[in-house]
């Protein structure tokens, strides 16, 4: 089956990114063991609602809203936007263990009614270790992804509407129940690529969100995940996560990855690498093996020299820890990569530009509209009606 013929039976759905730790017209770097640096674009509450309404007007369906000591609040920022929007759905970056089970069960519970249903969640099983530290949080690993499990079995039992009772390895709970359930469950949407990742999402995820890598290492992630969710008679959907710099010609994307490249250094890839490296997560080993941690990079380096795949750039990972690597090349281009990654089992994309508010046009008046001219079928998006011909005498 070809990649058109696949998507032209799915439903591709889009989210956008807020960014509460400011913006740029540069790669903002840090993360994962490495300094936050390179906002250019200050954070404030008008752009911040800018930046939805953007995602909503082009139709995404939410905006991802992380999580971490070098961004403000999740839950806060986006409850102050609920009603700056009408549609958009809020992704929230959620950890477990920084706030106990019942209370995060009621505060979602809450932002579903406030909200009129519009709250998603993206599980973070943690950050690097002395981050989780700062928060107070001392369990290593894998006890993380055991506490994980327990806290997601316990929030997901309230929201059905149970009491639970639970004596666990790391929490406990006793007649915990929610006054008002959702009406609405919200999605849980559960990344990570170490083993004991893979057996919680595959227990407890609607959507396994993997950070972008060429095809075939995405599938099979992909078929991992399917195999270990069969064991548990589930089936999950999948994800994936991109930054976006697709213009009308291949030469104007490819210009904007050059203009991203001019402002690196091979001292700040030095340092973030050597940031990175402190990593214990095997999703950001992973990212750093596509640039060979950063020996891509030199003084002569050109935006061209770091695409791994055709339209997959890898330059966004030589500073930023998580998600390193975008889609560039023009609207068709892009559309091309998606459908490519659609036929592997996708159908949500969550993605981000540099800077976020300017790349949502770019994204939504470009690439999905040549989507829905393939016959493409696209969440909140309409397919362009058919002209009829004109009769009349003018």
């Amino acid at each position: 089956m070809t990649s058109i013929e696949q998507t032209a039976h799915s439903q591709l759905t889009f989210h956008w990114f807020l960014s509460t730790s400011g913006d740029s017209r540069g790669i903002i770097g840090g993360g994962h063991g490495a300094e936050h640096s390179g906002t250019s674009r200050e954070l404030s509450h008008t752009y911040l609602k800018q930046i939805a309404l953007s995602a909503e007007t082009n139709g995404f369906e939410s905006v991802l809203t992380p999580t971490g000591t070098w961004c403000d609040d999740a839950w806060l920022t986006d409850a102050s936007l609920i009603d700056a929007t009408d549609r958009l759905k809020f992704l929230v970056a959620l950890r477990p263990g920084q706030i106990g089970p019942t209370l995060s069960a009621q505060m979602a519970a809450t932002f579903q009614r406030l909200s009129n249903n519009r709250l998603l969640i993206n599980v973070v099983t943690g950050g690097e270790d002395a981050e989780q530290r700062a928060y107070g949080d001392f369990l290593d690993k894998n006890e993380r992804y055991e506490r994980c499990g327990e806290f997601l079995d316990i929030v997901e039992r309230l929201w059905r509407g149970e009491t639970v009772n639970h004596d666990g390895k790391h929490l406990r709970v006793e007649n915990a129940r929610l006054a008002n359930p959702p009406e609405v469950i919200p999605q849980v949407l559960f990344g990570g690529s170490s083993p004991i990742a893979g057996e919680v999402a595959s227990r407890y995820a609607d959507t396994y969100l993997t950070w972008g890598e060429p095809p075939a290492q995405v599938a099979e992630k992909i078929n991992w995940i399917n195999s270990l969710a069969q064991q548990h008679n589930r089936t999950v959907s999948h994800g994936i996560r991109f930054h976006m710099i697709t213009r009308d010609t291949t030469e104007e994307a490819w210009a904007a990855a050059e203009k991203l490249v001019q402002g690196i250094t091979p001292e700040l890839v030095a340092k973030a690498q050597a940031g990175f490296a402190t990593s214990k997560s095997e999703g950001q080993r992973r990212m750093t093996e596509l640039h060979n941690k950063g020996g891509a990079f030199t003084e002569n380096t050109t935006a061209r020299d770091l695409e791994i795949y055709p339209n997959v750039w890898a330059g966004v990972g030589l500073l930023r820890g998580g998600a390193g690597t975008a889609l560039v090349g023009s609207h068709a281009e892009v559309a091309d990569r998606i459908e490519e990654y659609a036929s592997l089992g996708l159908d949500n994309f969550v993605l981000s530009g540099y800077p976020n508010l300017e790349e949502a046009f770019h994204f939504g008046e470009g690439v999905i509209p040549e989507l829905l001219r393939r016959g493409v079928a696209v969440k909140n998006r309409e397919k362009p009606a058919l002209k009829e011909a004109s009769t009349s005498i003018v």
